[in-house]
C-alpha cells in the first residue's frame, strides 16, 4: 500500500465525470483500492475518491474514524465503494461542516440529505444495498460528488458558510 499524492482544487480531473469501472478484479483496481485506503489514513481523512488521486474512476473509500480533522466521527471500517449510486434520499436536508483533502485549509457548511439509500459493489464484486444517515451519509454524498466533478464548495448556499481550518478547529472542535 502506497500513500498517493492528492490532487488539488484547480486540477481539471476534479471537474470531470468519472468513468464506470468495468473489471473490479483487475489488479490495477485492487491496488488502487489499497492505495486509496493508505492515502486517506495518512491524510487523516474520512473518505477519498479516485479522482482525488488523479484517477477518473467511479470508486471511493468511506473510512470514518475519529481523527484530528474530525474528532467526533463515528467508527467505520474503510470500505471500497465501486460504481456507487444513490437510489433514494430523505426530504430532510441538514447543514454540516465539511472539509476536503483537495481544498486544504478551508471548511464549508454544506447542506446534505440526512439519510440516503445507496447501492455499490465492494472490492470482491458483491452488490451491496445500504442506508446511511448523519455523518456517514454526509461522507458518501461528498465522495459521490467527486465522481461527478463536484466539490463541496459548489454546494455552499453562501460564501458566509466558509471558514478557515484554523478557525474551525478553534471555534467548532474546541466547543
Amino acid at each position: 500500500m502506497v500513500s498517493l499524492p492528492i490532487t488539488q482544487l484547480g486540477d481539471r480531473i476534479l471537474r470531470q465525470k468519472a468513468l464506470e469501472i468495468k473489471n473490479i478484479h483487475d489488479d490495477r483496481i485492487q491496488k488502487l483500492i489499497d492505495d486509496l485506503i493508505a492515502t486517506v489514513a495518512q491524510a487523516n481523512g474520512v473518505g477519498i475518491a479516485a479522482p482525488q488521486v488523479a484517477e477518473s474512476l467511479r470508486l471511493f473509500i468511506v473510512a470514518s474514524h475519529p481523527n484530528p480533522r474530525y474528532p467526533n466521527a463515528p467508527e467505520m471500517e474503510p470500505t471500497a465503494m465501486i460504481n456507487p449510486k444513490i437510489i433514494a434520499h430523505s426530504t430532510e436536508v441538514v447543514k454540516g461542516w465539511e472539509g476536503c483533502l483537495c481544498v486544504p485549509g478551508i471548511r464549508g457548511l454544506v447542506p446534505r440529505y440526512q439519510a440516503i439509500e445507496v447501492e455499490y459493489m465492494d472490492r470482491n464484486g458483491k452488490l451491496h444495498k445500504a442506508e446511511f444517515t448523519d455523518f456517514i451519509a454526509r461522507i458518501f454524498q461528498h465522495e459521490y460528488d467527486h465522481l461527478d466533478g463536484i466539490v463541496f464548495l459548489d454546494r455552499l448556499e453562501s460564501t458566509l458558510d466558509i471558514m478557515s481550518e484554523q478557525e474551525y478547529q478553534k471555534q467548532i472542535v474546541k466547543n
